[in-house]
């Protein structure tokens, strides 16, 4: 017999597979939105036609002067600000990324529900019908509800194994199927809490560097138009800050949103193991 503690082939294969592609995802994802973030600020905020005075030499970080926008002033916030929008859409494509992903682990009704209808199957000895319950929910909750009734189906005709064996082979069925569940629904989660920590450093950062290139400006020229352009560098600067804080909002919001339907997924995957060994045992002494 088998030892079912141990992840079957196809099941490893399966966990393999998600391995990859969330490895894949999480590689090429980072890189792109930094790459895609300094693209934004060189080329579309940096833009010459932006600025009254632009620099005629380009460059990797043109020397542009005069922004004739709001959103243009970010440019001249310093080199952190492509950094900074790049972690932004980081946080962007993980959040479009986890809301697929949970969504489609949360599966079709209500998960509190599916439960009930699958405790009154088995009360009535239908496994079939639960089952098909099953395949009608087509979340993560469905999907280990399936394995551990196609393991309670097999136990009930199973003449070599006792009645406590025979319970401790569907957990253990149920085991192996929340283990290759859960990853899935906490992958990637770790992009989120950390650019929320991140961000607003990176942020205030940005805003120090501006402020120290501001003062640098005022001890060496002096005088009113210095003052001026002092008040100027700050407010440029401080555009760090908010861009950082933003980001950090938005990604600590997005976590906890996360993290509380995944509470949800978690004990309903509980709730299910123990309404099938529970079942079993009462049904099949």
């Amino acid at each position: 017999m088998a030892d079912l503690s141990k992840p079957t082939a196809t099941a490893a294969s399966k966990q393999a597979a998600q391995k990859k592609g969330g490895n894949l995802i999480a590689t090429l994802a980072p890189i792109a939105c930094i790459v895609a973030g300094y693209v934004i600020w060189r080329f579309v905020l940096g833009n010459a036609s932006n600025f009254t005075n632009p620099d005629p030499n380009g460059g990797f970080w043109p020397a542009h002067k005069g922004p004739m926008g709001t959103f243009t002033k970010m440019y001249e916030g310093g080199i952190v600000v492509p950094i900074l929008i790049g972690s932004l859409l980081i946080v962007l494509t993980f959040v479009i990324e986890r809301l697929l992903t949970i969504k489609k682990a949360a599966g079709a009704g209500n998960i509190a529900e599916f439960i009930r209808q699958v405790q009154f199957h088995l009360a009535n000895k239908e496994v079939d019908k639960a089952l098909a319950a099953c395949d009608k929910q087509k979340g993560s909750v469905g999907n280990v509800m399936k394995s551990g009734l196609t393991k309670y189906k097999e136990m009930i005709t199973n003449t070599e194994l006792d009645t406590d064996q025979k319970v401790l082979n569907i957990q253990k069925e149920i085991e192996e199927a929340t283990a290759l569940e859960l990853p899935m629904l906490e992958k990637n989660l770790v992009f989120l809490s950390t650019i929320a920590s991140v961000a607003t450093l990176l942020g205030l950062f940005g805003t120090v560097l501006g402020m120290i290139r501001s003062f640098s400006k005022l001890g060496e020229e002096g005088g009113g138009e210095a003052a001026r352009e002092l008040s100027q560098g700050i407010s440029e600067a401080l555009y760090n800050t908010a861009l950082g804080i933003g980001t950090s909002a938005v990604a600590i919001i997005m976590y906890n949103v996360f993290t509380t339907s995944i509470d949800g997924i978690t004990y309903g995957i509980d709730e299910s193991g123990f309404t099938l060994t529970q079942s079993f045992a009462a049904n099949y002494k």
